[in-house]
């Protein structure tokens, strides 16, 4: 099909972004009823009646991931037919969904084992929706990169994405660990989870960047990774020895640019000790900036 002519908009691209558009719409509305349906309360009630601001804060989470995610299905070019572009993001977008909630899923039952993350978010509590949030915008974005790698609409490119996928969640699951044991050496054995629990915010904000730093550099694996839609082991080894080398650079570097750019301050003191969320907030900025220019660096 020609979309273009004379350098201009057809009618036929016209239809093809307002199937893309329509069905984006679609699927959004879908995942904010999804975040009411997950916990078991009704959406409008919690977001409009009880003000609920973690719950807003971990739907809009949700939200914000889907449509990062849908912008991986809809870049490219243009389908076939007007059946083809309909069926290639109705299959992107919810199976993109689909990764966002079994992503919060794992999240909350394996990274974040400790505490019930949807029964605090359901009472109010600030920080762990942060994380959350920051969670599934962080799977988001790696969807986002896989989807932007493989190619064609076939089973083998579904399955290289959820390869993908499952390394993504793996270097989570890693990362919280790691933080976690930081934060108990420094506390004198005290659980990371439990002070997310009783509404640590700071800390919340920091580990958010940590999350989205990791998801950021992530991206750049699709640069040097090479799509082989039937390569199975190949895609999850390449995927997982990628990772592994960015967060162990990445960390490194957060580390350093930190004492630099935060000179002077007691970090432990500051962001552990006294809540310190503007300085939280610095450091989540230095995580992400570092993972945005280290993935640029490498594209």
């Amino acid at each position: 099909m020609t979309f273009f002519l004379n350098n201009g908009i057809t009618p036929d691209l016209l239809i093809i972004l307002a199937i893309d558009l329509t069905i984006a719409v679609l699927l959004l509305t879908l995942m904010r009823y999804l975040q009411g349906w997950t916990v078991k309360v009704n959406s409008r009630h919690e977001l409009a009646e009880n003000d609920n601001f973690a719950f807003g804060i971990s739907t809009a989470g949700a939200v914000a991931a889907l449509g990062i995610v849908l912008t991986g299905a809809i870049t490219g070019e243009a389908a076939e037919s007007y059946l083809v572009e309909a069926i290639g993001m109705s299959a992107y977008g919810l199976f993109g969904l689909f990764l966002i909630k079994l992503g919060r899923f794992l999240h909350d039952k394996v990274a974040l084992n400790e505490i019930d993350k949807n029964a605090l978010i359901v009472k109010g509590n600030v920080s762990v929706a942060i994380v959350d949030a920051a969670a599934a915008i962080a799977t988001a974005i790696i969807i986002r990169s896989v989807l932007m790698w493989a190619e064609d609409l076939t089973v083998y490119t579904f399955i290289a994405i959820f390869s993908a996928f499952a390394i993504s969640q793996l270097m989570l699951v890693i990362l919280t660990r790691v933080r976690a044991n930081r934060y108990a050496k420094r506390n004198q054995g005290a659980s990371m989870q439990d002070a997310l629990a009783q509404g640590h915010t700071a800390l919340a904000i920091r580990h958010a960047g940590y999350m989205l730093a990791m998801a950021f550099s992530f991206n750049a694996a699709s640069h040097f990774i090479i799509f082989n839609p039937e390569a199975y082991v190949a895609n999850l080894i390449g995927w997982l020895m990628f990772s592994i080398i960015m967060l162990l650079s990445l960390s490194i570097l957060i580390k350093i640019v930190k004492k630099l750019v935060l000179a002077n301050i007691d970090l432990f003191d500051e962001v552990e000790k006294q809540h310190n969320v503007g300085v939280a907030a610095v450091e989540m900025a230095i995580s992400v900036s570092i993972a945005l220019i280290l993935a640029a660096l490498m594209a």
